[in-house]
């Protein structure tokens, strides 16, 4: 019954459906006494702090120029209102350029500036737009993302999972989910660091279980314009992240201003936003951001005309401060909290006039994210960081079902229908409790050590009930399944779960770069981790060895053990003496990296995984787990990237992918879910004046795997009661059709004395082509059937004022 829903994946039929389909209009305020607006900062060594004074910054398009004074601050006055793009260089330093910098009437906007030491292995060449990828302790297949990039991304909707998806080795899912599955592994297999604190939980209605989708949520957690700045890397990452082992992505949540307060707003067809962006009214040191975000799809699903699917509503409310304690330490907090529900009771099956939604949920979840984050500059070359944080996932589920009948010749029986409104319930509750000090340090010039220690409690509580039998008709035949018996019968035994217990966690890492020959460098590093639900204590060596040919290009070699937690969800489900183990995926990666210019960089990668002790299911629709499974990956990345500097940034990649697993069943190897061998990927976003710019975005992708299968008629034997059943017969051994989809968004920017007007025009799909994301079948005429996005136009305007 953990996939109870399965059938008709409610969520996610939604999402198929209206998770697009809104016309949003937005609206920003702003008090104005003038038409002109201010731009100050400072700019300061990344590695201690100081001031760098003589630093020279210019502003592009028009062009005008100041130098930092003796504390590293500088001021430009009297702005035109609009948008700019600042250079910023100092001799010894990598010089950087910071794109779409907005200055409002009577504001100031308020920067803080970092630049990193020039080294032998950069020369002369400036890789200034990739100040978050050019860290040589970086795996060459780290990508990042600026808030204005995120925004820009067409079709993405100011979600950084799905511009994230653009990138080389992420399977594509029509942008209906708000989730990442990087080179073959699954969405709950990355590294989450939101403002150094680790999360798993990042999206709002997940579709076809009851807490673990294999797709991930609809919707990401955080609003547009809400994350500051993105880094991901796909894979080889260093000792420093762990328990998960597909990628990593770090999340920065926005400061608040240091100069003038800024309110916005947006009023939409599914409900507002609020932002707050400014001093903290409390005290003269400390920033504020605040944001509130809350999105109701009643109205909207009335207005379409899809109440069968039921009505969905979530909130995201997030409060970070920063305080400057001094010019060495700044301590920042952060709460957020993420409700959501979805209901979908008797009048919205009533409207489902194919009964292809049987079940009546009333889910009520809610993620809660909260922390403090203390950084101290140590000395001229060492950082600390503290972070003491809290986090919690709970979900009550209460799910019904209708029991319509209809006939051999697809009749439904006169009368009312029957149903109940509980058949199965869940509590489920994730709470941790933790602390992370990570140090970096340098003894020379040319290298750099980092080292840490994380400690947690986590506690789960797992307390599900069936309340009758239930029956599967879509399974995949086993022992349980009495011989011409076609279909699957879920008794409590099979499904009720009780779960409550603590369980500590504790993670050590070493990681040092270095410069071993004056064209080599070598980062080594060493992981341990011990996870007290599975009781075990492992060590993950990894390794990346770098040949700089030249001052801008590398080739790179790199390689790694990474152990990963069994899911929470997962652990909670077992039964009383059963234990799940780490997966273990061991990384080898093979790349080639050379930078054009200052801002344009092509990669290529190789690389090959193997997989080890992954936990699988023996038995479709059971809470039985066992890490019987095993297989391996293989792939190739080719990307060119193109970062926003002046006027336009893209992306054009091509990746392919084999991505086999093996059960240990009899099955042998099969496809796994997310194996796609062919994905494009290209994306453009060009401004071309003060008005006007446009950004479009093309993916193609070979279709999903998929299960053979079997129909069998009337499985109930009764001829006033007709159903069919789907029998699985061989494990992604079929293909979903390919998947293929067009976007477009352009935007018009015109002023009136006192207000900035934004107007844009968003159309999704534009090739209009139904794409195929996953297969379900209805069990009253017996015909498979699979949602997809059609072509989808939205629009809206922006005010400032």
């Amino acid at each position: 019954m953990l996939n109870v829903l399965k059938d008709f994946s409610l969520p996610y039929q939604f999402a198929i459906k209206v998770s697009l389909i809104f016309l949003t209009s937005g609206f920003s305020f702003y008090s104005l006494a003038q038409n002109t607006g201010s731009l100050k900062g400072q700019v300061v060594d990344l590695r201690d702090r100081e001031p760098l004074a003589g630093t020279s910054l210019l502003l592009v398009e028009p062009e005008k120029s100041c130098v930092s004074d003796s504390t590293g601050v500088f001021h430009f006055n009297d702005l035109p209102t609009g948008i700019y793009t600042l250079r910023v260089s100092y001799l010894g330093y990598i010089s950087k350029t910071i794109a779409s910098i907005s200055v409002l009437a009577g504001k100031q906007l308020s920067l803080n500036i970092t630049l990193e030491e020039d080294v032998k292995l950069l020369g002369a060449v400036e890789v200034r737009s990739f100040r978050f990828e050019n860290d040589k302790t970086s795996p060459i297949s780290t990508f990042s993302f600026s808030r204005e990039e995120i925004a820009l991304n067409p079709g993405a909707q100011g979600d950084v999972f799905r511009a994230i998806g653009m990138l080389p080795g992420v399977t594509s899912s029509g942008g209906i989910y708000s989730a990442i599955a990087v080179r073959g592994q699954g969405v709950r297999d990355n590294v989450y660091l939101v403002d150094d604190i680790p999360v798993t939980e990042v999206g709002h209605l997940e579709g076809n279980s009851f807490f673990n989708d294999p797709n991930g949520g609809r919707f990401s957690i955080f609003a547009p314009r809400v994350i500051d700045q993105a880094v991901y890397i796909g894979g080889a990452f260093g000792a420093e992240y762990g328990r998960r082992s597909a990628s990593y992505l770090g999340l920065s949540i926005k400061e608040g201003n240091k100069g003038s307060s800024i309110v916005d707003g947006q009023v939409d067809l599914l409900g507002a936003n609020i932002n707050y962006d400014g001093p903290s009214p409390i005290s003269s040191k400390t920033n504020l951001f605040a944001s509130a975000r809350y999105q109701n799809f009643l109205p909207l699903v009335k207005i379409i005309g899809l109440e069968n699917l039921g009505v969905p509503s979530y909130g995201d409310y997030i409060i970070k401060t920063s305080t400057s304690l001094n010019p060495k330490n700044k301590l920042s907090t952060l709460f957020m909290i993420s409700p959501e529900r979805f209901v979908r009771d008797m009048s919205h099956f009533q409207a489902d006039k194919e009964f292809n939604l049987v079940y009546l949920p009333d889910f009520r979840r809610n993620k809660i994210i909260s922390g403090i984050n203390l950084q101290s500059f140590v000395g001229k070359k060492s950082l600390l960081k503290n972070v003491l944080y809290y986090t919690n996932y709970s979900s009550d589920v209460a799910v019904g079902r209708a029991y319509p009948k209809v006939n051999s010749q697809g009749q439904q029986a006169i009368g009312n229908i029957d149903f109940k409104d509980r058949i199965q319930t869940q509590r489920y509750r994730e709470d941790k409790w933790g602390f992370r000090s990570l140090f970096e340090t340098s003894f020379f010039k040319s290298d750099r050590l980092k080292t840490g220690l994380e400690a947690d409690l986590l506690r789960l509580v797992n307390e599900r009930r069936l309340l009758e039998n239930d029956t599967l008709f879509v399974f995949r035949r086993s022992g349980a399944i009495p011989i011409g018996q076609n279909y699957q019968v879920l008794t409590p035994a099979l499904i009720n779960a009780d779960f409550n217990s603590y369980a500590p966690n504790v993670s050590a890492y070493l990681s040092y770069y270095f410069e071993p020959a004056a064209s080599w460098s070598i980062q080594t590093g060493l992981r341990y981790d011990y996870t007290g639900f599975s009781r075990q204590h492992v060590w993950a060596p990894r390794v990346q060895l770098s040949h700089h040919l030249s001052s801008n290009q590398s080739l790179s070699i790199g390689y790694g053990w990474y152990y990963q937690e069994p899911v929470y969800a997962d652990v909670a489900d077992l039964p009383g003496g059963n234990r799940l183990k780490m997966e273990k995926v061991t990384h080898l990666i093979f790349a080639y990296k050379i930078y054009f210019k200052n801002d344009q960089k092509l990669t290529l990668e190789l690389w090959h995984k193997e997989f080890t002790s992954m936990v699988v299911t023996p038995l479709t629709g059971t809470v039985f787990r066992n890490n019987n499974g095993k297989g391996y990956g293989r792939g190739a990345d080719l990307s060119y990237t193109k970062r926003l500097s002046t006027k336009w940034h893209g992306v054009a990649n091509y990746s392919f992918m084999q991505v086999m697993r093996n059960d240990q069943d009899g099955e042998g190897y099969y496809p796994f879910t997310f194996s796609q061998p062919h994905q494009i990927n290209l994306m453009i976003s060009y401004v071309l004046n003060d008005k006007f710019s446009f950004s479009g975005k093309y993916r193609w992708a070979s279709g999903r795997p998929k299960d053979a299968f079997v129909i069998h008629q009337n499985v109930l034997n009764d001829p006033d009661n007709y159903l069919y059943s789907m029998e699985l017969i061989g494990r992604n051994r079929q293909i979903l059709p390919y998947f293929s989809s067009l976007d477009f968004r352009v935007n018009y920017t015109f002023r009136s004395p006192k207000v900035r007007y934004t107007a844009f025009f968003d159309v999704v799909n534009v090739l209009n082509r139904q794409i195929a994301n996953s297969e379900s079948f209805n069990f009253f005429n017996g015909k498979p059937y699979f949602d997809g996005l059609a072509i989808f136009p939205t629009g809206g305007l922006k005010f400032e004022f």
